[in-house]
């Protein structure tokens, strides 16, 4: 695909399900963006699930935008707020490469369901360079399958999160009423499409020093539930379609980590993400919530999932106008539009003491 037909399909927008046919060549979409591709930040990332992070961490890119409007959004300052610089392909491939070359365990595209014509052509230019570490797409599964097969040979590992099925809920939240449909669709294909693959590789822990084996993702889904405190029976009949469609195909990932959001915004902004947010409970999850969620994993035995212990610590929440945006144990910083580009060697290898 050239720039050129990326520019006609950008002309009447219609790369997502909102179909705002928008012309992103002059002006920006739903996702607020135009059909340049800009990234915020791209950094190894170790908090993502362990066959993703395994021992060299996720070579991380995320990208400014966003097809959904989700009320609670830790990321709201690059998916709402268009914090980010535009990149062309020669710096997307070096950053591709420089993450390679840093020990990334894969390339882990972060919300660019908007973007999706544009990261296609790169990522060819970025193997047609070197690049040979799976890619990961990392997506609010709000994207259609038309879209989705512009990645097909190019993406072998997919993040989808599954919100919701409760397309009430979704509405009031996402602004996006067949969000569950949509979604659904296109974690279907993902499943049929990428087999799960998974291989033993060797390596060192990163925070024992010690020589241990792990498994690494080549290919496959990991799909992702996010609790929202108070709404327990969506969170159970998630898991029910989970345990119907994707069980024993698919890698399943319940987080308990909502935190709430310090938001930065004007008032009237404010106010509408206030009433949005008072569809749930906007708190920490407590723990007769996290024993509710461990007796009803109990009860439908997936063959694969995650679930995270619970936390009540807060301080892991992205500030992306930081060249830094997560602590120093969470992520390495490698290119951030908080400094126009490529952060100094010397400084990202020292972000914890430098940086944060």
């Amino acid at each position: 695909m050239t720039v050129d037909s990326c520019n006609e399909l950008y002309r009447s927008c219609t790369q997502c399900p909102r179909n705002c046919k928008t012309d992103r060549n002059s002006g920006t979409g739903f996702c607020g963006e135009p059909s340049d591709l800009r990234i915020a930040n791209a950094c190894l990332h170790f908090g993502e699930e362990p066959p993703v992070t395994v021992f060299g961490g996720s070579g991380t890119i995320f990208v400014t935008g966003c097809t959904l409007r989700c009320s609670f959004c830790q990321n709201y300052q690059i998916s709402q707020k268009g914090v980010g610089k535009k990149v062309d392909c020669a710096e997307f491939v070096k950053i591709c490469l420089d993450l390679q070359n840093l020990g990334a365990e894969n390339i882990n595209i972060v919300t660019a369901s908007h973007a999706i014509p544009l990261i296609a052509q790169y990522l060819r230019a970025a193997k047609d360079a070197g690049l040979t570490i799976p890619v990961c797409w990392n997506s609010s599964a709000y994207e259609s399958v038309e879209s989705l097969e512009l990645l097909r040979g190019l993406v072998t590992i997919w993040l989808p999160d599954l919100k919701t099925l409760n397309s009430s809920l979704s509405e009031k939240l996402f602004l996006a009423k067949d969000y569950p449909e949509v979604a659904a669709k296109a974690i279907k294909w993902m499943i049929e499409n990428n087999p799960l693959e998974l291989k033993e590789v060797k390596g060192t822990d990163k925070e024992t020093g010690k020589k241990t084996t792990r498994e690494k993702m080549q290919s496959g889904v990991i799909i992702r539930h996010l609790f929202l405190p108070g709404r327990f029976e969506d969170t159970a009949e998630t898991l029910s379609w989970l345990s119907e469609n994707a069980d024993g195909r698919a890698i399943i990932s319940l987080m308990s980590q909502y935190t709430p959001v310090p938001f930065k915004e004007e008032e009237q902004l404010l106010a509408k993400r206030k009433n949005s947010l008072s569809e749930f409970e906007n708190r920490l999850v407590n723990t007769q919530e996290d024993e509710d969620l461990r007796d009803l994993i109990d009860a439908y035995d997936f063959e694969y999932l995650f679930y995270q212990d619970l936390v009540s610590d807060t301080q892991w929440l992205p500030d992306f106008e930081k060249v830094q945006p997560f602590s120093y144990k969470l992520a390495k910083p490698v290119w951030s539009s908080a400094c126009n580009g490529f952060v100094p060697s010397d400084a990202a290898s020292d972000a914890g003491q430098i940086l944060e």
